[in-house]
Parts: C-alpha cells; sequence; structure tokens
C-alpha cells in the first residue's frame, strides 16, 4: 500500500470534507425550514395545501438523486435565457448551488414524509387536552404536535440525515471537488484507487459515527421525559 501517497493527498482530502460538511450541513437546515411547512400542508384537509405537496413529495422520494442532480446542473442550461432575465443563471450555472439546491429538495421530501408520520401519530388525547385548554391552530402546533412530532421523528431523521451526508459524494459527478471527487481525481493521476478511496471511505465513517453521537446525544435531551425518576422507596436506598 502507498502510503506515502496517502499522507500527500491527506490535507487535500480534509479540504473536501470541508465542502461535504457544508454541502450536507446547509442542505440539512434548509431542507428541515422546507419540511416542516410542507408536512403541516400534507396533512391539511385542504386539497389546494395537501395535492401540490403531495407531488413534490412523490417526485423526489420517486426519482434517483443522481438524476435530480443532472436535472438542475445541466437541465437548467436548456433556460438559460429565461433564468438569466430573472437573475438566476449566476447561482445555476454554479456547480455549489446546484448540488445544494438538489441535496436540500431530496431531503426535504423524505423528511416532510417524516413528519407528516409523526405529525399523524401524535396521540389524538393530547391534541384534544390542548383544545381543551383553548389553543388551536399555529399556538396547538408550535407548543403540543409539533414538539411531541420530532420527538417522534427524530430516530428516523437521524437515518435520513446520515443517508444525506453519504448521498453527497453524488455531487463530485458536476465537478464539484468533496470527499469523493478528490479522490477520484487523485486517483486518476496516481492510479492509487485502492489506498484513495479506502482513505476516503474512513473519513466517511469517522464523519458519519460523529454524526450519530450528535444526534443521540440531541435524542437523550429532547427525551428526558421518557426517562423513569431514579427509586428512591427505602428497600432501594443502600
Amino acid at each position: 500500500m502507498a502510503l506515502g501517497i496517502i499522507w500527500d493527498s491527506l490535507p487535500r482530502l480534509l479540504n473536501g470534507m470541508l465542502v461535504t460538511i457544508q454541502v450536507t450541513g446547509i442542505s440539512v437546515v434548509i431542507g428541515l425550514c422546507l419540511a416542516v411547512p410542507l408536512a403541516l400542508m400534507r396533512v391539511s384537509r385542504n386539497p389546494f395545501c395537501r395535492i401540490p405537496v403531495y407531488g413534490f413529495i412523490f417526485y423526489f422520494r420517486g426519482t434517483p438523486l443522481l438524476v435530480q442532480i443532472f436535472l438542475i446542473y445541466y437541465g437548467s442550461g436548456q433556460f438559460q435565457d429565461a433564468l438569466s432575465q430573472l437573475g438566476l443563471w449566476t447561482f445555476f450555472r454554479e456547480a455549489y448551488f446546484c448540488a445544494v439546491l438538489s441535496l436540500t429538495l431530496n431531503t426535504a421530501a423524505y423528511t416532510a414524509e417524516i413528519l407528516r408520520g409523526a405529525i399523524q401519530a401524535v396521540p389524538w388525547g393530547e391534541v384534544e387536552a390542548a383544545r381543551a385548554c383553548g389553543m388551536s391552530g399555529l399556538l396547538l402546533q408550535r407548543r403540543i404536535i409539533l414538539p411531541k412530532a420530532f420527538r417522534l421523528a427524530w430516530p428516523a431523521y437521524t437515518n435520513e440525515v446520515v443517508f444525506l451526508l453519504q448521498a453527497s459524494s453524488l455531487v463530485s459527478i458536476i465537478t464539484l471537488m468533496d470527499i469523493t471527487g478528490v479522490a477520484r481525481v487523485i486517483a486518476a493521476r496516481t492510479f492509487a484507487f485502492y489506498e484513495l478511496f479506502i482513505t476516503a471511505a474512513l473519513i466517511y465513517l469517522v464523519l458519519v459515527y460523529g454524526l450519530i453521537w450528535v444526534f443521540r446525544k440531541i435524542e437523550y435531551r429532547i427525551s428526558g421525559h421518557l426517562r423513569g425518576a431514579p427509586d428512591s422507596s427505602p428497600g432501594n436506598v443502600l
């Protein structure tokens, strides 16, 4: 194994790791902000709210992420004139923007569906109790339904973020120099494919389990009410 090539390539791979973290982090934050209203529209009884969101989720969950990236990055060139008139071509001609947009829309669709299931899993008795206390509308959603739904959805949402981090390797296809992109370029020049991609896999492994550790800490904090109080009966004092 060419350890010298790995050592010499490590600074560039770490720079690619920063790109991976940036792209994933931005997509997760914006995607979550989009997913909350989308999930609320998805459970709405109004068909004008529910049906368009269903179509959005149906498309982004039913098509491969790689195809979505190609459509946004390469397909937007067919609408260059229209995008230029709107002042958007400056963004769509950049691989970084297209990568973030693709990942954001994809994770927004998956997260919205996760939250939709969690919202519908909120016990009806809690909702009725809140209404009996005078809560309704946005106050009911903000104080009762959404906090409970987030706690229910957190394990599934953790998996979604992990999958998104792993799927971010696809953005190297559109020339973005993330971990996979850097490893592929260096391997093509040195023919050390085994060494470079093993190193890239180890970096992803560290990122994934670091992310899981952070999300478990958050889950521990938001589910404190589920941990029973210590038994203080006389028989268990000693």
